[in-house]
């Protein structure tokens, strides 16, 4: 995707996240793909379908089909990222505070716990941990520290 329509989505959008009811969302992520263009979105509270529906005129009336960048026929999905998908952002490890995620590091371990705590630098996992002791191994429940530099992907885990 050409660099400078990025650039515009991006604009228009941190422009309108300050409007009254939107102050809470923020950009996620941007795909284009042709003419198929998709539009990650996230809230601290809940973002609701008609959220998704009011940012999606907002990008078609301002930009999509004034300049014409995908041309006259194009696809424009807002969404949120879906369950699955990593935490690219800082907001989003907040708002999954309380919910079991698994973090994949960056030197190849693998934890899985309840995230209890984000801050500026790391985030903090309430999570099994099993240790030798002797001849027998021993499951303890434990606090781990995880630097945000020392990530390499972080997935919420949905439980039924």
């Amino acid at each position: 995707m050409p660099i400078m329509v990025e650039e515009k989505i991006r604009d228009i959008l941190e422009d309108f996240f300050t409007t009254p009811g939107f102050e809470d969302c923020f950009l996620v992520d941007i795909n284009q793909s042709n003419t198929k263009l998709e539009v990650f979105v996230d809230c601290d509270g809940a973002l609701t379908f008609e959220k998704c529906q009011r940012i999606s005129r907002k990008l078609e009336k301002d930009y999509l089909d004034v300049e014409l960048p995908l041309g006259e026929s194009y696809t424009l999905d807002v969404s949120s990222p879906g369950v699955g998908k990593p935490l690219k952002l800082w907001r989003q490890y907040v708002k999954n505070v309380g919910r079991t995620v698994e973090v994949n590091l960056l030197e190849g371990d693998k934890y899985t716990g309840k995230l209890t705590e984000v801050a500026p630098e790391q985030i903090v996992l309430e999570a099994k941990v099993r240790r030798k002791e002797g001849k027998r191994k021993v499951t303890s429940v434990e606090d781990i520290t995880i630097p945000f530099d020392a990530i390499k992907k972080t997935v919420v885990k949905i439980s039924f």
